[in-house]
């Protein structure tokens, strides 16, 4: 992408089998278990719903999309992990993750290949059941959908998004589904307020590869509504697990979790006078957008970007283990309630961002 290499099988990750199961696969569900306690508690309050900066006409949406149990597909935590301490829960990209397909398949295939030419000892695995477990994900979701066709939508102009929609457009259609595409751009509205495509077919079940808090704060948005032929992948409350909100909501119920590094909201910030080193995040920031390290009085940008405008949360200072001369972030795939694999990101500066580069991995015992 733009010159540089985003994909790279110049080098791979080995783990052992000791590494993937205790310290990333157990993880990621423990966490995502105790996400799921968070978003119980935030929709029963209306001034937690404030602090996620949801906006106040879309409460009823997000609490009735959890108290309907809206179904979910997957999710992706990004960890800091060294291989000997225990991984670290950066956030968790529960609403919109990349790089799936690059996780999914192609360091698959690479695995594949290999092994195939002796390059990598026949012994080698790979933590990736990713396209298998979403593929059996689709058909459990269409027994909900009998009949209905799903529509996949991202923005135009992003070959990233267009790609990643394209395959788990490939799994659904893998698993059955029947299912069409459509740009964010090109839905319109019925009389009825009912999202159509560009045939003016009524969408009634959605995955969209675009983030709910933009939703929400659109005129579009006014037509959101929970509707019983409407189903959205990923649900309404999912945007209360992506948002950076729930990382002092985890400190707060789950204190000195080994997991888990200790955050705080900006009111919080006289709790944390014993951290030395603070990270500045925004609520809604994706792929390393706006992030700013705090050490003392000094506060130093580290990346820039749209925002910030909805306030902050401040999380202890860890910074990535580095191999050689790359900072790496594990990336720690879920399907439902279950894990699915990792994926590798690399970079030559501590913060990970959309052109980091993609490295494949293998589990050698």
């Amino acid at each position: 992408m733009h010159g540089e290499a985003y994909w790279d099988e110049s080098a791979y990750y080995e783990f052992n089998l000791k590494q993937i199961e205790e310290d990333l696969e157990s993880p990621t569900e423990e966490i995502h278990q105790m996400c799921l306690d968070i978003v119980d508690r935030v929709i029963k309050d209306e001034s937690l719903l404030t602090k996620f900066c949801i906006p106040e006409h879309k409460w009823d949406f997000v609490r009735d999309s959890w108290l309907a149990k809206e179904d979910s597909l997957y999710s992706r935590l990004d960890f800091a992990y060294d291989g000997h301490s225990p991984a670290k829960l950066y956030e968790n990209n529960a609403d919109t993750p990349t790089s799936v397909y690059e996780t999914g398949f192609w360091q698959w295939l690479w695995l594949e290949d290999n092994v195939d030419t002796t390059i990598l000892n026949r012994r080698s695995d790979q933590f990736n059941s990713l396209q298998d477990k979403l593929i059996h994900r689709f058909r459990q979701l269409l027994l909900n959908k009998p009949g209905h066709i799903l529509h996949f939508s991202c923005c135009k102009e992003s070959d990233e998004d267009r790609g990643t929609v394209q395959y788990l457009q490939d799994c659904a259609s893998a698993a059955g589904v029947p299912n069409k595409f459509v740009y964010i751009e090109d839905i319109g509205i019925s009389n009825g307020q009912q999202y159509t495509d560009l045939d003016d077919q009524i969408i009634t079940w959605m995955f969209k590869l675009y983030p709910w808090e933009f939703m929400f704060n659109e005129s579009f948005g006014d037509s959101l509504k929970i509707d019983t032929e409407m189903t959205w992948l990923e649900p309404a409350w999912k945007s209360l697990i992506s948002n950076k909100a729930i990382l002092p909501m985890l400190w707060k119920h789950f204190p000195h979790h080994p997991n888990l590094l200790p955050a705080y909201f900006e009111e919080e910030l006289s709790l944390s006078s014993s951290i030395k080193g603070l990270v500045k995040k925004p609520i809604f920031s994706r792929e390393g957008a706006n992030i700013s390290f705090i050490d003392g009085t000094r506060a130093t940008t580290m990346s820039d970007g749209p925002y910030g405008q909805e306030g902050y949360i401040y999380q202890e200072k860890h910074l990535l283990p580095k191999f050689g001369d790359n900072y790496t972030l594990i990336g720690s795939w879920l399907v439902n309630d279950k894990a699915a694999g990792i994926s590798i990101r690399e970079d030559s500066q501590p913060i990970t961002q959309d052109l980091s580069r993609f490295v494949p991995h293998i589990i050698l015992n």
